[in-house]
């Protein structure tokens, strides 16, 4: 069946490099993304679950808002307060 569709110029000349670069037509190349589209619409999306360790968040008194001055500290405790580079 053929169709009208009107597309951002620049969409189109991606599709039509695209289509060129793997040897399809450009009415192909639309064909398998719709179809691709129409398969996975209304599908779930997998789950996403952020792992974490320990327990209760943070240390007390710990201020992940601030991150640098986070950073300093632990470069303090660690080199003894000594300047200079790693």
């Amino acid at each position: 069946m053929r169709t009208t569709v009107a597309l951002n110029d620049s969409l189109l000349r991606a599709a039509k490099r695209r289509a060129a670069e793997r040897g399809v037509t450009l009415g192909t190349l639309i064909e398998e993304a719709l179809r691709g589209q129409l398969a996975t619409d209304g599908a779930e999306r997998p789950s996403f679950k952020l792992v974490t360790f320990g327990k209760g968040g943070a240390h007390r008194g710990v201020d992940l808002d601030r991150t640098s001055a986070l950073i300093a500290e632990d470069d303090a405790a660690a080199f003894g307060g000594r300047g200079g580079s790693r």
